[in-house]
């Protein structure tokens, strides 16, 4: 769980194992009862695509060397407050943030 005011930012913390070259990450937030919606995608640093409404204030590198992929949420709203997902392609494993 991690918690910032307003206005701030925070990055949400992910890290994967795979033994595969090409690894495909996914960010997705989960608001109340609502299903998971997309941020956002990364196979290689910056490259992948983010979803339109996410493409202001929402950021990740994929370091396949530390076999990370932060996401960096900047000037916080109080409608950022959800639970985030990481999820890895090929693999379905999932780690879940609440923020």
């Amino acid at each position: 769980e991690e918690t910032a005011a307003a206005g701030g930012t925070v990055t949400l913390g992910c890290l994967y194992n795979s033994s595969t070259t090409t690894n495909y990450l996914f960010w997705y937030k989960q608001d109340g009862n609502n299903s998971p919606k997309f941020i956002l995608m990364r196979y290689s640093g910056d490259d992948g695509n983010t979803a339109e409404e996410f493409k202001e204030r929402f950021s990740s590198t994929l370091d396949s060397s530390s076999r990370s992929v932060p996401l960096k949420i900047q000037k916080l709203q109080l409608s950022d407050s959800a639970v985030y997902y990481c999820a890895l392609q090929p693999t379905s494993e999932l780690q879940s943030l609440l923020v």
